[in-house]
Formats: C-alpha cells, structure tokens, sequence
C-alpha cells in the first residue's frame, strides 16, 4: 500500500513515531473499530478514531441528538439536535477525515443482532450507557472471540478494562451479572461531568490504536479507575474467573441475553 502525498502530511506525527511509522499507520488504515453508542464515550473515540486513520469505523446507536446531550457528547454540535446519532457522528467524523469510511447502523443493540453487527470488525469499543447492554456486549465478544474496551463514567469518576480473547477476565469475572434495576442512580438523577466522557472515551480509542499497531500495554486483566476530584488513577489488577459463566471452564451464558434495560447508568 503506497501512501498519497496527503495520507503522508496527514498522518506525519503518526509517522514520526518509532512505535507506530508507515507499518503502524497502513495498520490502522486497514483496521475496523465497531463503536457501539454514540454519546458521551463513544463520541470521543468516534473523533480519535477517525483523525488517526482507522480505516473503518461502524457507529451504531438507536437515539437522536438531545440538547441535554451537548454538555459531553462533543461529536455533535447545535443544529444536530433532533438528528440521528449515527448521522450527525458520520459526518462530523467524515469531515475530520474524509479519507475513512463510516457506517452508520441507526438500531437498538440487542441479543438477537449484536452477533452481525460485531462480525466484521477487529475491535469493539463498549460506549453504552446502562449495564444490561455492557453485559451484552461482553458476552456477545468473549463468544466471538472479539477484543473490546469497555468503560463507564458517572459524576466525576470514570474506569475502564480491555478484553483480549485468551488473554485475560471479561468484564462479566469482575462484576458477575448487572445489578438490580433500581440499585444504581441513572446520569439524569446523579449527573456527570461533561469532561469525563472526553477523558475515558480517549483512553478507549487508545486501547484501541495499541492493539491495532500492537504497541504497548493493554489494559487487559486490569480496571483502571479514574477519580477527576482527586486528579487520581488508579490501575487495579482484575483476577480471572474460572467459573465465570461466561468465559470460565464451564460456561452456562452459551449466547447473548438480554436484561432489563435502564435508560442510563453510567454515561
């Protein structure tokens, strides 16, 4: 693959990196990133994604742009507001970097699609809102053997964990099965603040590039914890679950399920 006089100016700081150079960069050309959500996590990940060249990005989200969205969901901007997610993330994304090619999947990710819509990608980045959909996308990627990043954020705290197949606990070892529907505050009730989103979305998109390129430490096996008021991180080794139902010796959790969904808990 020959790069244009433009992919070279473009990517140049990419270039000038030992870690990453012509090789890593036609890597991330060539590389896909499933994003699944389009809000406060995903839409800094959408726009990193899309600045360091990957070369195929699917977006998928059911929701349309809210003004309450705006204070964090920095992919969208003003007149989004009443327009598709997918679509306002598309072009904004398109415009950053039209070199990169987007899908829009404007649908609601359920057990009976999410093994489609994570089929055709190398990486998946879990930028959901509510805990019964994180534990769908980690089962759905431990039975497809797909690396995923996830991570959740609300107030001013955020954490997040990377799944590599055989390499490490899913999110499922550490926190078992989604907590009862009224035990944890949605974001309308506790808040968050806008910044975090940019913060942990970021991280992900460079777990992300790492595992792409194959350069560095994933944070597989470990929850890093990030604490905005005390400007505190915190990287907490996760042990794996041999009984996890999911990815232990013995799983019971044989394809997604589906849980009772909650508007919004962690985004």
């Amino acid at each position: 693959m020959a790069f244009s006089n433009e992919q070279l100016e473009r990517y140049s700081r990419h270039i000038l990196l030992s870690e990453v150079g012509v090789k890593g960069q036609k890597k991330l050309l060539e590389a896909s990133v499933l994003i699944i959500g389009a809000g406060g996590l995903g839409a800094p990940a959408a726009l990193y994604l899309a600045a360091a060249g990957v070369g195929t990005i699917g977006i998928a989200d059911a929701d349309e742009v809210d003004l309450s969205n705006l204070q964090r969901q920095v992919i969208h901007t003003t007149p989004d507001v009443g327009k598709a997610k997918v679509q306002s993330a598309k072009e904004t994304m398109e415009a950053i970097n039209p070199g990169v090619t987007v899908k829009a999947c404007r649908t609601f990710v359920d057990a009976s699609n999410i093994m489609g819509l994570i089929a055709g990608y190398d990486f998946i980045i879990d930028g959901t809102d509510n805990f019964p959909a994180k534990f769908l996308i980690n089962d759905a990627c431990v039975l497809a053997a797909k690396p995923f990043s996830h991570a959740g954020i609300i107030r001013f705290k955020g954490q997040l964990t990377t799944y590599v197949p055989g390499e490490g606990p899913c999110y499922r070892c550490a926190f078992k099965a989604p907590p009862p529907p009224d035990a944890v505050p949605t974001c309308k009730q506790a808040g968050v603040i806008g910044a975090m989103g940019g913060v942990i979305g970021s991280l992900q998109a460079m777990e992300a590039v790492k595992y792409i390129i194959g350069k560095g430490e994933l944070l597989t096996g470990h929850l890093l914890t990030y604490d905005a008021l005390k400007m505190e991180f915190r990287k907490i080794k996760l042990p794996a679950y041999k009984d996890c139902a999911v990815c232990g010796e013995h799983p019971t959790i044989l394809a997604p399920v589906d849980y009772e969904q909650k508007e919004c808990d962690l985004k």
